[in-house]
């Protein structure tokens, strides 16, 4: 089973950039889509950009323009680039392969996005 751990995470300040990574033990990305999840506290987890196996992308409306998802075959890696970062981005983010709506691989530990104003 395909094992994901994300990383990059941190402490920034409103209007400040983070690069979050999401590193695959195998090459699944011809095989999944790959998606960013967040999850706030007390909030339920959100699904926030995909990128399909077929590198097709999408992005929810809250963070279109500000955060780019890519990736890295070679690497096993996904990425996410977190611009003009706002307090309401705080949280948790994980990655995850899917597809359609069912989750391919356990949740990770995730990496803590924290955005102070």
């Amino acid at each position: 089973q395909v094992q994901l751990v994300e990383s990059g995470g941190g402490l920034v300040q409103t209007g400040g950039s983070l690069r979050l990574a999401c590193a695959a033990s195998a090459s699944i990305f011809s095989i999944y889509d790959m998606g960013w999840y967040r999850q706030a506290p007390g909030k339920l987890r959100e699904l926030v950009a995909v990128i399909t196996r077929t590198g097709l992308i999408n992005y929810a409306d809250y963070v279109k323009g500000r955060f780019t998802i890519s990736r890295d075959s070679a690497k096993k890696t996904v990425y996410l680039q977190m611009n003009s970062l706002k307090p309401e981005d705080t949280a948790v983010y994980y990655c995850n392969a899917k597809i359609g709506s069912t989750i391919k691989a356990p949740w990770g530990q995730g990496t803590q996005v924290t955005v102070s104003s």
